[in-house]
Order: structure tokens, then C-alpha cells, then sequence
């Protein structure tokens, strides 16, 4: 696993290499990704990403042997939540990178396309999730409590790169609302305003950020 004074030393050997060479630490630090004291954020997210690799939740890591030698779990779960972190300029902007380096790998001729997918994310057991609302699922007919998860990738016909995402929520099926005392100059707030938007609106916003971010396409699925 990660400790906060190692920088590429203990990833995985399967990992490291592509952490280099997509210099995905770059990309964090120009999102606006950092902090003034404790773990850093990258240390925070290279942690958070290996963990999956080792099929292990957080609160078996920290019952663990090593344990003392992570960060608590009230850290990791500021760091996901903090609403000034820019997610979605990191993941842009890595996989902007990524899709570069791929183009020079294939044919002038090879169409590509950005794949849009509006897809279920349940939480029915779920009582007092921020802005959780009511949808149907129209393949079944029932109904259920959870968001829309919209996201967005680039795709040659071969490779497929996740490019944006946004959770929807719904203002006239809505059960709960935005929680209190948010910064509206946050990225946080910002996301939470986009929830209540149209699919069609967050569409057009997403090919408008990508497009300005240097990745073009033939065609939008």
C-alpha cells in the first residue's frame, strides 16, 4: 500500500509505469488538487486507487498490521468529498492526454466517437442522501430511489476513455434537497446546480469541455 513519504516507490509494478507516463500526479496537482498540512492529495489518491487493486475496504486496511501508518478515515473521506476539488478538470484533463497518445497509435481513416450513456444509480435503501429523487426505470416500469448517472467517453472502435460524468437529480421528484452551508463559489456547488439541469443541457456542456480541451471526434453517440 501507499505511505505518505513515498511517491512511486510502493505502487503496484503493474501501476507505476503508467502512473509516469501519463504523469497523472501532474495532472492532480493542475486540477487544483492540494493541501496545507497531513497527507497530501496525492498521496491520498494514490492510496484510495491502489486499494482497489487489493480487494480490501477501507476498515480492513486500517485493522491491518500497517495500519498506524495510513491516514484515518475521517482524511480519505474529506478529501472525496471536499466540493473545491476540481474532479472533472483532473479526469478531462488526463484522459485528454490519454486520447493523444492513442491517436498516434491508429490509422488517419479510423472513426471515432463520443459515447453518451444515461444509466440507473440506485439507492433504495437510502433515506437522507443529499438530493436523492425518484425515477423509473422505463425497461421494467418500476420506480426507484437514486440519481442518473450521465457519462461521457471517447471511443476509436477499440479502446474506450472515460471523459466526464454527472450525477442528475430531479427538482419535481426530488425527496431531498442541497444540504445547507455549501459555498456556492465551490466546484461542489456547482455540480449540485447541474443536477437539476435537462440531460440534453449537461450534453451540450460536456462536448463543449472537451472540445476546448483539444479532443475532437466524428461522431456523438
Amino acid at each position: 500500500m501507499i505511505e505518505q513519504k513515498q511517491s512511486f516507490d510502493q505502487l503496484p509494478r503493474e501501476i507505476k509505469p503508467a502512473f509516469q507516463e501519463l504523469n497523472v500526479l501532474k495532472h492532480l496537482n493542475a486540477a487544483g488538487f492540494k493541501k496545507k498540512f497531513g497527507f497530501t492529495c496525492a498521496c491520498l489518491f494514490r492510496l484510495v486507487f491502489v486499494l482497489l487493486f487489493h480487494q480490501k475496504n477501507w476498515f480492513r486496511l486500517l485493522e491491518s498490521n500497517k495500519g498506524e501508518v495510513f491516514p484515518g478515515k475521517d482524511a480519505v473521506y474529506r478529501f472525496l468529498n471536499h466540493g473545491g476539488y476540481a474532479w472533472r478538470r483532473f479526469l478531462l484533463s488526463l484522459s485528454g492526454e490519454t486520447v493523444q497518445r492513442i491517436e498516434k497509435l491508429t490509422s488517419e481513416s479510423r472513426e471515432t466517437a463520443f459515447i453518451f450513456d444515461d444509466s440507473m444509480f440506485e439507492r433504495n435503501r437510502s433515506k437522507t442522501v443529499e438530493m436523492l429523487a425518484r425515477f423509473k426505470d422505463h425497461a421494467t416500469g418500476a420506480f426507484y430511489k437514486g440519481f442518473r448517472m450521465l457519462t461521457m467517453g471517447w471511443s476509436d472502435g477499440h479502446s474506450f476513455i472515460p471523459m466526464d460524468f454527472s450525477l442528475l437529480s430531479s427538482a419535481k421528484s426530488g425527496i431531498n434537497g442541497i444540504m445547507e452551508g455549501i459555498d456556492k463559489r465551490t466546484h461542489g456547488y456547482k455540480r449540485r446546480q447541474e443536477a437539476f439541469c435537462s440531460a440534453p443541457q449537461v450534453i451540450s456542456t460536456m462536448l463543449d469541455r472537451a472540445i476546448q480541451a483539444g479532443v475532437s471526434a466524428s461522431y456523438v453517440l
